[in-house]
């Protein structure tokens, strides 16, 4: 019955109503996993930079590992292999959070400390000269003045993360990619739910780059640097 609805009622009494559940849950992830890689990101730039050569190792074998495997596989390792090593069943939700805060937080990491590194080492020399401290001076002088500067790649990352929410579909965690494929496959009119899905990520990207672009003018606006 639902092949002779036009494509506006098709769409508005079936696709749109569940397409909607599952973009609630792609944005879940992509805020809780964007939180938890961000500051997790944070820490692990700190330690790319810190003076111990064994935090700065660490933090280079950790960066190294996430960025250099496929997603998709960190994904799988850590729904169904994890469980094994560690007698934990993970339900899909909390694997998919943790598999995307750790890829995630792999890249905030590498952003954090260009955009750290790219202040200029003459005022971690005039903050030293007034008797700052190294934690002083990081966390007081140079870290406040790289949030700017760093507004742009990180919301480019929070993006793609967006569309990376849509590779937990293998783990059959209901956010938008999965619903579309199986509202596609039940009624076999996917071009329809695809053009909706596609949608719908794309207004998530719009909304945070509307998000960023308003901070980025209020900071300057404050006299960010």
């Amino acid at each position: 019955m639902e092949d002779n609805l036009s494509f506006w009622v098709f769409s508005k009494s079936i696709v749109i109503p569940r397409l909607l559940e599952g973009m609630a849950i792609t944005l879940k992830l992509t805020i809780i996993s964007g939180c938890i890689g961000f500051i997790l990101g944070m820490l692990i730039a700190l330690f790319r930079i810190s003076r111990s050569p064994v935090l700065r190792s660490l933090a280079a074998f950790y960066i190294t590992l996430f960025r250099g495997t496929p997603l998709l596989l960190q994904i799988l390792f850590i729904y169904f292999a994890v469980p094994t090593l560690i007698n934990v069943t993970f339900d899909s939700f909390p694997a998919g959070i943790l598999a995307l805060s750790l890829n995630c937080a792999a890249y905030l990491a590498e952003i954090f400390r260009a955009g750290i590194l790219s202040i200029a080492k003459g005022q971690t020399e005039a903050a030293r000269a007034l008797g700052l401290s190294h934690y002083q001076t990081m966390f007081k002088i140079i870290i406040p003045q790289t949030y700017r500067r760093i507004i742009p790649p990180v919301v480019n990352e929070f993006s793609a993360l967006t569309k990376d929410t849509s590779l937990v579909s293998v783990i059959s965690l209901g956010e938008l990619l999965y619903v579309t494929q199986r509202i596609g496959a039940k009624y076999l009119r996917p071009w329809e739910v695809y053009v909706w899905a596609g949608l719908g990520y794309l207004i998530i990207v719009i909304c945070l780059s509307t998000l960023a672009s308003r901070l980025e003018k209020s900071l300057l606006a404050k006299g960010g640097v």
